[in-house]
Order: structure tokens, then C-alpha cells, then sequence
């Protein structure tokens, strides 16, 4: 399928998202989370998901004017039904998907886009990226999940400093913080989030699925809840082919060959 305002392209089992909205630093408008959300709606047998942004930006957050015939009033009122309708749905549409996704952050990642970066599950950024809540310099309130998001990823004291300060956090001072998997050199982003995208894509589908969504109720859940739900993934992991794969490489002193079944 065309999207007009993202670029999809697939090399094996990995599927490539990229926000193409550059002489706007791809800020996304409510049809750009659209298309994301149908492109993780239906991933056919894409094994892991790796997004990104063209030209000098990852996103710099939503774009309600993007129509152009709205009013302040509409642009203003409408953010509600926007979040609720569009931009939710699409960031909750990465945080469930069913297949390892990777964000390489090649530049801005404010607002919405700062939240769709950390709904990855590996997110890479360039040094030259940061990630910035400024919402509170305009008397307005983080949203898009990042509230959830920060909070668990930095902790409260980093995650008020950022919401309550508007302040920018450059690559480094991301990885520094476990903001993000890593901070690289801005000409080996794409090479590393790849390299990482491809090992992902190769690796055993159901058992890494199952850790996502382990991980997913160790965040909110009891841990009498994921005592029960480890052992069930347990189960279904272990009669997997990807399984038995792995067993007989490890007997056979070989690298394991995982096929996503």
C-alpha cells in the first residue's frame, strides 16, 4: 500500500516505517498516525518493525494545522479528539505490537514524537538527536502516553525535570540516563539500528513476543500475575520449532537457525 505522508519498504522479515514529512521536520499530522496505525494493524509476517524519520528530523511532535482551514478554536479543541482519535491509537498500536520494534532517532523527537521513539523497544539516537516535552513552556500538558513512558523509563525525579522544565536531553545524555538503548555517531545510526533490526528479525518470533508481553504486565501487573504468565509463555515457547531449533544448535555447537515458528 501508498502512504502520502510515510514511506514503507520491506527487506526479508524486516519492515521499514519512515515519517516523510521533512521540510517539516515530520511532524505528524493526525493522517500520518493514521497510516501508522494501519501499518501495525495488519504486519503480515514481518518479523520486526524498525522506524525512522527522512531528512534532519525524527519527529517533532503533532501537527494539527496540517489541513490548513481550521481556526485557532478548532486546532485547540480539537487536540482532545485528536489524541483520543488518531494519535493515542497509534502510539498504543507500537507498544502492542506483536514483533520487536526499533526507533532510530536521527534527529528532534519532541511531543507525540518523543512518545512514539520510547514505545519502541529498542530505541537508537544519533548524538546529534534530542528528546524534548516542551509543552509546559506553551501552559499545555505532555500527552501521547509520555507521561507513562518517561516515567518508567527515567524515573519520576528525570521525568519531572523533563515534563515540569521543558528541558532538551541531547543523545548522550539519553543513554546516560537508560532513555535509550544507545547513543552512536550520527554517520552510523542507520547501520547499527539495522544490524540490531536484522538480529531481531532472525531471532525466535513467539518467544520474543512473549517476553514483550511479559514485560508489558511486569510494568502494571503483580508479580503473582507474571509468575503465572511466564509459566504459560513457558509452555507455548517450549513446543515451538524455534525451540527445538535452538536445542539442537546448542547440542550441536552451532548458531541457531530461528525460522519465527
Amino acid at each position: 500500500m501508498t502512504y502520502e505522508t510515510i514511506l514503507v519498504t520491506r527487506d526479508g522479515p524486516l519492515l521499514t516505517v519512515t515519517l516523510n514529512r521533512p521540510d517539516r521536520l515530520n511532524a505528524m499530522p493526525p493522517q500520518m498516525a493514521d497510516e501508522i496505525c494501519d501499518v501495525f494493524y495488519d504486519l503480515g509476517d514481518a518479523r520486526a518493525v524498525l522506524i525512522t524519520g527522512e531528512g534532519k528530523g525524527f519527529c517533532s511532535g503533532a501537527d494539527l494545522s496540517a489541513r490548513g482551514d481550521r481556526s485557532e478554536a478548532d486546532l485547540k479543541g480539537g487536540s482532545h479528539k485528536a489524541l483520543q482519535n488518531h494519535y493515542n491509537p497509534a502510539i498504543s498500536q507500537v507498544l502492542r505490537a506483536p514483533v520487536p520494534v526499533i526507533c532510530a532517532v536521527n534527529g528532534p523527537a519532541a511531543g507525540v514524537g518523543c512518545s512514539l521513539a520510547l514505545a519502541a523497544d529498542f530505541t537508537i539516537a544519533s548524538k546529534s538527536a534530542y528528546f524534548l516535552q516542551a509543552f509546559v513552556n506553551i501552559g499545555l500538558v505532555p500527552d501521547g502516553g509520555s507521561t507513562w513512558l518517561l516515567s518508567r523509563a527515567i524515573g519520576r525525579a528525570r521525568a519531572t525535570r523533563m515534563m515540569m522544565l521543558g528541558e532538551k536531553i541531547g543523545g548522550e545524555q539519553a543513554e546516560e540516563w537508560g532513555l535509550v538503548y544507545k547513543a552512536v555517531e550520527p554517520d552510523q545510526l542507520m547501520s547499527e539500528a539495522r544490524t540490531l533490526a536484522e538480529k531481531l528479525a532472525n531471532g525466535p518470533t513467539q518467544a520474543i513476543r512473549m517476553i514483550k508481553e511479559n514485560l508489558n504486565l511486569a510494568l502494571d501487573g503483580t508479580v503473582q500475575q507474571v509468575f503465572v504468565q511466564e509459566a504459560e509463555a513457558q509452555r507455548i515457547a517450549g513446543v515451538s520449532e524455534d525451540a527445538k531449533e535452538g536445542g539442537m544448535a546448542f547440542l550441536e555447537k552451532r548458531k541457531a537457525e530461528f525460522k519465527g515458528a
